[in-house]
């Protein structure tokens, strides 16, 4: 396309033409429409013709006007994209957008965080971009879709790694139902794709090409969420990430990017001064607490995180009694799993 145009004059060129760009293989291949081509035209015209419910299926190529300009600046822009949302909302509405990716095993904490940040971006009229995976991904979603008001912006939009006719993880599908009804849900993947490991990162380009900045909120040394951050500053966009304890190897990844030159993060305010943005919608509270629920051992584990934390903290996150918290932290106290911290705060042991 950049040597010849738009499809129609890419189609038109001779092999010898074509070969001066691409190889013979792929000079071959675009002179051949796909066996599949009349099935996979069929399904997009039945799942275009499917929308109900007030939610809106549109097809946006490369070039149309509804096409992001922001992805056009990314590595391998896709040719289109399969989008399903409000009919209030398109692509071009993300200029005051945030991607918020992190682990899909996140801490306690790191949960709340994502949820907390993702709530307070909304609130402030900043629509808050996604991959719907589970974990930190889902955490954010649920965070905008909590604070979603009429506006003229979507909440969320989900970039997924799946045809848009599926909805993966499975246990997502009333998130994604949600997400349709108040954002957008987008993908380059043609109808019907499965859950295809190499497709995730790949989809990892759109979701830090439609966003103004990433946020990393927990994320191991080998995770997605790194290429995320990677392919943000390759686009020349900035990258800030949330630090927690040395002791969880879920804050190892954020560490790794803030040595590297990521913005070390606290509140939302930090990532609205970096960027500019106005800040007259901002609360004054940029994180509030959000409970995390359990009912047994392994939930206060995980309640607990890496950070010494209080009682009354402990009692908001797991909607536990005082006194029933009490009386399983001394038994981990003595089973060695938990400290007791001067100041009436607890730690988790590093080997708990």
């Amino acid at each position: 396309m950049a040597a010849f145009g738009l499809p129609g004059a890419v189609f038109a060129q001779s092999q010898a033409a074509l070969q001066q760009v691409v190889t013979p293989a792929q000079a071959s291949a675009l002179r051949q429409a796909p066996a599949a081509l009349a099935l996979w035209t069929d399904q997009a015209q039945q799942w275009l013709d499917g929308a109900a419910d007030g939610i809106a299926r549109r097809i946006v190529t490369l070039g149309d006007p509804g096409y992001p300009a922001s992805l056009l600046q990314t590595v391998d822009p896709p040719l289109l994209l399969y989008v399903m949302g409000a009919p209030a909302f398109d692509l071009t509405q993300l200029e005051r957008s945030i991607a918020v990716v992190g682990s899909r095993n996140p801490t306690a904490q790191g949960a709340t965080d994502a949820r907390a940040f993702a709530r307070t971006l909304v609130e402030a009229d900043v629509t808050v971009v996604s991959g719907m995976a589970l974990g930190v991904d889902g955490a954010a979603h649920q965070g905008a879709l909590d604070a979603q008001t009429p506006g003229t912006r979507p909440a969320t939009v989900a970039v997924v790694g799946t045809g848009l006719d599926r909805v993966y993880p499975v246990r997502h599908r009333e998130l994604a139902h949600q997400i349709a009804r108040h954002g957008l849900i987008v993908s380059e993947f043609p109808l019907g794709t499965p859950p295809l490991t190499h497709n995730f990162p790949k989809r990892n380009r759109i979701l830090a090409g439609l966003a103004r900045a990433t946020l990393v909120v927990e994320a191991a040394v080998q995770s997605g969420s790194l290429i995320t951050a990677r392919l943000a500053v390759e686009q020349g966009k900035d990258v800030f990430a949330i630090p927690g304890s040395i002791h969880s190897p879920q804050s190892r990844g954020c560490h790794a990017l803030i040595r590297q030159g990521a913005k070390l993060v606290e509140t939302v305010r930090d990532i609205f001064e970096d960027l500019r943005f106005d800040t007259g919608g901002l609360p004054a509270a940029a994180v509030p607490d959000a409970p995390a629920h359990g009912d047994d051992l392994r939930a206060l584990l995980d309640a607990l995180g890496h950070d010494p934390v209080s009682l009354d903290a402990l009692g908001a996150r797991t909607g536990w009694p005082i006194a029933q918290l009490q009386a399983q932290l001394l038994e981990m106290e003595l089973a060695g799993e938990v400290a007791r911290l001067p100041g009436g705060l607890f730690q988790r042991q590093t080997n708990a």
